[in-house]
């Protein structure tokens, strides 16, 4: 009902016992910024047709090389909250290359919520060659969240939540690898991947004793938008808690839940096709899932020659990741990327997510800048358009990856792939035609046993290979077993699904090895 006030003095003082009612709900913790804030509007977007974003960017900054990108630094003595009592800071990103739409960024704080406002003057533009005027009313591309992880009063950057829906997390002496996105559609389908963006974020401003940040996200896209809540939990293993109110707008082919992206170029099982001093190069060299039966199973990734999408029907999975399996540094010898410290990422659901898939997409790639390798997991059915979708769970980012499987079950330490071959009278090896996989399982229960234990293969090779040999020997530098296979390609043009796991008596002890070689090798 409106009422029309003609006397001013009496509507001075409604509007100041207003006033007084909203610092009193403020006081008393009564007002607070929650997920179903962003989730009213990411439902009413889902009911109305999708505003494709608009960039205002220069064409100078649009068609700028990464050199170059590289060069527009932020000012650290600029730092947002730098100037407070609070261990977590702010950083921003400038808008170039396709970074060329602005997001929206709030500050959350006890009272109210504010737009971060864009400034020229947060950035040092290097050399980087540009009129003031054209970007005086830019806006921000994302952002970065520092904090002193690996030594008190130095700040670290330790987050970055930056273009479409990416953002990737680090913990204590790690350095960036693998990233996590808010949701995929239609991933790896003939129609075309769409990707959702996050088009507007708030922070929350934490408190001087805090040691996690709240941020969230609204999500949108042509088919889909979502309201997020991130927590973010900065330690030796940074964790993020996520928290995911989705809409669909219309119908998709694929909805990717919790996806992960990263890069596989060449490894053990699929060495570099040209002398490389480098004996592998990958932000992950495997697949890593928890079902929902208990069952651990490990897929090794491949860079295949033709793009190849592996699924996993589970129910209610218990937990999944892209890990980095393999920590020396004679396994990689890159001094200056470092694929030694990268994160593994493992995703852990809360609550029963029901039936569905744990699908894996592998992208050829002829070098590292591409992320070539995407896992996520997709429901069995989707709601109609308009309906919510909720998702909880934790993504750990950890190089602690004894962790991540049982402490039961042995697991896969190494995957070797070699040329078959088989030792003639004389002693030299002959090629015989076939490919050699060699498996070395460690830990769990089975390192516990005797050395001369009987254990025994559960080999399984698709109807397009031939098992030609399936030995298992105990394996003494490493304290575990060793199985070694021997396979013969009927169509080389076809790829070869294989499964193993071994056994002591009628107990499986090991995690399943699975694995698909690639076609055309």
């Amino acid at each position: 009902m409106l009422i029309k006030m003609k006397n001013k003095p009496e509507l001075k003082k409604l509007r100041c016992l207003s006033a007084a009612v909203l610092l009193s709900m403020y006081a008393s913790g009564s007002w607070a910024f929650t997920i179903d804030d962003v989730a009213k509007q990411a439902k009413e977007m889902a009911g109305k047709g999708f505003e494709a974003p608009k960039s205002n960017l220069p064409s100078q900054f649009r068609d700028m090389k990464f050199a170059d990108y590289q060069q527009i630094q932020f000012n650290h003595d600029k730092a947002y909250w730098g100037k407070l009592r609070t261990p977590f800071k702010l950083e921003f990103y400038h808008q170039g290359m396709y970074f060329d739409t602005p997001v929206k960024i709030n500050e959350v704080t006890a009272t109210a919520v504010r737009e971060i406002k864009y400034n020229p003057d947060y950035f040092n533009f290097g050399k980087v060659q540009h009129d003031a005027d054209t970007v005086k009313n830019l806006g921000f591309a994302g952002f970065k969240v520092l904090y002193p992880i690996n030594s008190k009063g130095k700040s670290d950057e330790i987050a970055s939540w930056l273009g479409a829906s990416y953002f990737r997390v680090i913990g204590s002496g790690q350095v960036y690898g693998l990233s996590a996105r808010g949701l995929a559609i239609d991933t790896a389908l003939p129609s075309g991947e769409e990707f959702p963006r996050f088009k507007e974020y708030w922070i929350e401003r934490p408190k001087p004793q805090d040691k996690h940040l709240v941020i969230y996200a609204l999500l949108d896209s042509p088919r889909a938008t979502g309201a997020y809540r991130f927590v973010l939990y900065p330690g030796k293993d940074s964790n993020v808690d996520v928290q995911a109110k989705v809409y669909l707008r219309d119908k998709v082919g694929k909805l990717g839940v919790a996806p992960l992206t990263s890069m596989f170029l060449f490894g053990s099982h699929q060495p570099s096709p040209v002398v490389n001093y480098r004996p592998a190069l990958h932000d992950s060299n495997g697949l890593s899932i928890h079902a929902g039966n208990g069952e651990w199973i490990w897929r090794p990734l491949n860079n295949p020659r033709h793009l190849a999408v592996s699924t996993f029907t589970i129910e209610n999975p218990q937990g999944f990741g892209l890990l980095q399996r393999g920590r020396d540094f004679g396994q990689y010898q890159d001094l200056d990327d470092r694929y030694d410290l990268r994160p593994s990422g493992w995703i852990e659901p809360i609550g029963k997510w029901g039936k569905g898939r744990v699908e894996l997409v592998e992208i050829p790639t002829g070098d590292e800048t591409n992320d070539n390798i995407v896992a996520f997991w997709s429901p069995e059915t989707l709601p109609e358009p308009g309906k919510e979708m909720n998702f909880k769970y934790r993504l750990h980012f950890t190089r602690d990856e004894d962790k991540l499987h049982s402490a039961d079950m042995a697991y896969v330490k190494q995957t070797l792939r070699s040329t078959g071959d088989v030792k003639q009278a004389n002693l030299v090896r002959q090629p015989d035609g076939t490919i050699a996989f060699i498996v070395d399982y460690v830990g769990g229960a089975m390192s516990k046993l005797p050395e001369t234990t009987a254990l025994t293969s559960q080999v399984s090779v698709a109807k397009n290979g031939e098992l030609v040999e399936n030995t298992v020997r105990y394996n003494p530098v490493t304290k575990g077993w060793r199985l070694i296979l021997r396979v013969r390609v009927k169509d080389t043009k076809q790829p070869v699904e294989m499964r193993a796991a071994l056994a002591n008596g009628d107990k499986t002890v090991t995690e399943t090895w699975s694995y698909q070689l690639p076609a055309n090798e």
